[in-house]
């Protein structure tokens, strides 16, 4: 299989391109490097480029006529997105646009996208599932759901076979450390806790010690990167059996605490994590868990990374190779 990856520079992408070509398929990165790193591109050909430069995506997909895309290319900060919501809707969703415009011009063939549980907004039950209504809170999460929304109209009009991947908290790294999480600024739970114990002078911020959870900090479901990557080609597999589009969460089902998530760092790194609490934010739900049991129906996909210690320790050997290099 070819695939093209838009956004293979960044964190999720760059392990997918990396999970793929270590299984035997061709990559080819799409990115224009305003939240990735060339230095991530270590599987087949680079392309520079923005996926909201019609002309220049359209010629990427005519020269190396790929099999499928994975489209990773999008803003994804909460908060950001609610000072800035012009930069989302012109990159999430003008960029989703695009990308479909070109594959109905170009040629159709099978799309899996980067989406969020975002898209729930604050859910109605405990462990969230596809049947739950969606009513996104944010700029972030209206983006992913007007994304998806297009795909379902552009796979009506022009038969784009599709998939939506709604993904809860991306977390860890590469064991071998080709690569891994690196953002700028940083605004991940686990590399900051890590961060924060590599400078103490510079504490963890936990927003928020009053929601109605067990110890009153937010609950998250991790899940790891390569467990991500995984899915995804899982989704392209699927595709290709031309069954109908359809939105997967993907989620390990398991919901941890941010003072669980300190205390498991302080467990794996012997090392205390300097933290101090902060005003909560807006738009922080303060629960999110996935159930994602229809991911593993019809992809047979089963997370390798259940445990958040493997999790951790996989973004620690990250956090001290980088600081290191």
């Amino acid at each position: 299989m070819k695939v093209l990856v838009l956004g293979g520079a960044g964190y999720i992408g760059s392990h997918t391109c990396k999970y793929l070509a270590t299984h035997g398929h061709d990559v080819i990165t799409y990115d224009n490097l305003s939240t990735g790193h060339l230095e991530f591109v270590k599987w087949g050909p680079f392309v520079y480029g923005d996926i909201r430069d019609y002309a220049n995506l359209r010629q990427a997909v005519h020269k190396y006529n790929p099999d499928g895309l994975i489209h990773f290319a999008a803003s994804a900060y909460v908060s950001e997105s609610v000072s800035n919501p012009g930069q989302y809707y012109d990159n999430n969703v003008l960029g989703s646009l695009r990308v479909m415009e070109v594959l109905r011009d170009e040629g159709v063939r099978p799309l899996v996208v980067s989406s969020s549980c975002a898209v729930y907004g604050v859910p109605t039950e405990n462990y969230i599932s596809e049947r739950l209504p969606l009513n996104p809170i944010n700029p972030y999460g209206r983006t992913k759901l007007i994304m998806e929304w297009m795909l379902q109209d552009f796979a009506h009009a022009h038969q784009i076979p599709w998939m939506a991947l709604r993904y809860f908290n991306a977390a860890g790294a590469d064991p071998e450390c080709e690569i891994g999480e690196w953002h700028t600024p940083e605004t991940h739970l686990i590399p900051n806790v890590l961060n924060a114990i590599l400078n103490p002078a510079s504490p963890v911020n936990i927003f928020g010690d009053d929601y109605p959870t067990s110890d009153g900090t937010c609950i998250r479901d991790y899940i790891h990167v390569l467990d991500l990557a995984k899915a995804h080609f899982l989704a392209l597999e699927y595709l290709y059996s031309q069954k109908p589009g359809l939105a997967v969460n993907l989620g390990t089902g398991q919901g941890k605490s941010i003072l669980d998530i300190i205390a498991t760092a302080e467990a794996v790194t012997a090392k205390k994590v300097p933290h101090k609490f902060c005003p909560r934010r807006p738009c922080d739900p303060s629960q999110l868990v996935a159930s994602a049991e229809l991911a593993t129906k019809i992809l047979n996909w089963i997370p390798e990374y259940t445990s958040i210690d493997k999790i951790i320790t996989t973004a620690w050997q990250w956090a001290c190779h980088k600081s290191h290099n």
